[in-house]
């Protein structure tokens, strides 16, 4: 594919680059980040990636799976039951993968290597900062979401532990408030304040461990059900279309991976966007297949009483499923750091271009900020997490963005990079690149527009 360049002239933004708008702010945890120059961006540079095209099928799987699997079941619910389920995933998938795809394209042609730089570049000022608030709010929803997870799954616990039954009241240390409370203070908050993620393989593997080991569990708890465990209504069509729609922003929050795809192109050692296509619709197939393993033995199992956390629907006292949820508590625990490392660094890199401050002037003043950003991030979250007890609430909203992520974006890219070429001779598929990127726009403000809106209405009216 032949190289172009777009908006590359940042003098034309009238910003100050000492400011850090070139700065790598928001860094894989999986991959070297380190500025490119056009000679190393080439693909036959001296400096090109470490990473094989295995290697890279692996660390988007890894980004792919997550937290965001416990709600697939309740998904498969809201949908309307699995054929319901199963359509609209793959119907989505398609659209997923091209994003994948359009950001690889536009990550070469504007020779940025992280997603909020490559949206900068290509789409300019006003959708670089509000695509990097997006990033904030996005990766602060997300530690809500993963607190809550660790406060469900450490109730189960308890209740086996103190052998007490479900929804009894215990001592006052057996308190949900108390446990988050307790377990974020010991083990989120040191490891969220350094200014480095340097524990991240560990996290990266523990994320696996625990979303194949619980994809099994489901899987077996199917075949092999519980006595105990009778399952609830099994749908078989959609309520409604707007049923099917509710269960998007579940799928779009664990799809979301493009953020952090764009790093991975990057570092791989043949940078290529027919590889890279290869890459991506390889680990989508990976991710889609334990996503509908999920989704399909957690509903058939528990049907319509299925909870938004499908863990929460078994027994406490099930050994297998206890040690799942010890799993998730080990990942969720350092992934938050992660999260949060990547929504800090851009609201630094927001702060720094707001106040026009260069980044190596300001190192003694940056850890004062790095620790009151942290506190603040981190008692916020604690704070919403102990008085939002529903993760289904929390991952429609985050879904949301996360569909700006998967959809507009990128539409805006390929939009904005389409319309770049006007000046040159159009191929046939130039129409047919700009609309498709309208329509990836255009579906991504529908998801978005629709879960504010039920956050905000339909609360309210309840």
């Amino acid at each position: 594919m032949a190289q172009v360049s777009i908006n590359n002239d940042y003098s034309e933004w009238d910003l100050s680059t000492d400011a850090g708008e070139r700065a790598r702010l928001l860094q894989s945890p999986c991959v070297d980040t380190a500025p490119k120059s056009e000679w190393e961006a080439s693909p036959g540079g001296p400096d090109r990636g470490t990473t094989s095209t295995l290697g890279a099928i692996f660390i988007v799987v890894n980004a792919c799976l997550g937290a965001g699997l416990l709600n697939f079941p309740a998904a498969f619910s809201t949908a309307g039951g699995v054929a319901a389920g199963i359509a609209l995933q793959m119907g989505m998938l398609v659209f997923i993968i091209s994003g994948l795809v359009i950001l690889a394209y536009c990550s070469q042609a504007s020779n940025e290597r992280t997603y909020q730089e490559v949206v900068w570049a290509v789409c300019g000022k006003l959708t670089g900062v509000l695509c990097e608030v997006a990033i904030a709010v996005y990766t602060f929803g997300t530690c809500i979401a993963f607190l809550i997870i660790i406060g469900d799954q450490q109730d189960k616990i308890i209740a086996v532990m103190a052998k007490e039954p479900e929804g009894a009241s215990g001592p006052w240390y057996t308190d949900r408030k108390f446990t988050i409370s307790l377990t974020a203070f010991l083990f989120i908050l040191p490891l969220s304040i350094p200014g480095e993620i340097g524990f991240q393989k560990y996290a990266s593997f523990l994320s696996v461990v625990g979303t194949w080991y619980v994809t099994a569990i489901v899987i077996i708890k199917y075949i092999w059900p519980d006595k105990e465990m009778t399952p609830g209504n099994i749908l078989t069509r959609p309520a409604s279309w707007m049923a099917v729609f509710n269960a998007m922003p579940t799928i779009c929050f664990g799809f979301q991976c493009h953020v952090s795809s764009v790093p991975v192109f990057n570092s791989m050692q043949q940078p290529e966007v027919k590889t890279w296509g290869g890459v991506v619709t390889a680990a989508m197939v990976i991710a889609l297949a334990v996503y509908m393993g999920t989704g399909i033995c957690g509903f058939l199992t528990f049907g319509a009483a299925v909870d938004p956390d499908v863990l929460l629907s078994y027994p406490s006292e099930d050994m297998a499923v206890a040690v799942a949820r010890a799993f998730i508590i080990l990942s969720v625990l350092t992934s938050y750091p992660i999260l949060h490392f990547c929504g800090r660094a851009v609201v630094e890199g927001l702060w720094l271009r707001y106040q026009g401050v260069p980044v190596e002037e300001d190192v003694g003043r940056e850890r004062r900020r790095r620790v009151l950003q942290t506190l603040v991030w981190f008692l916020l979250t604690l704070l919403l997490a102990l008085f939002i007890p529903d993760i289904g609430k929390v991952i429609s909203v985050i879904g949301g963005l996360a569909a700006c992520f998967i959809f507009v974006f990128p539409g805006l890219c390929l939009i904005q990079a389409k319309l770049s070429e006007m000046e040159e001779v159009k191929p046939a598929s130039w129409w047919v690149l700009v609309s498709y990127g309208v329509l990836l726009v255009t579906l991504g403000a529908f998801i978005f527009g629709q879960t504010t809106a039920n956050a905000i209405f339909v609360d309210l009216l309840a």
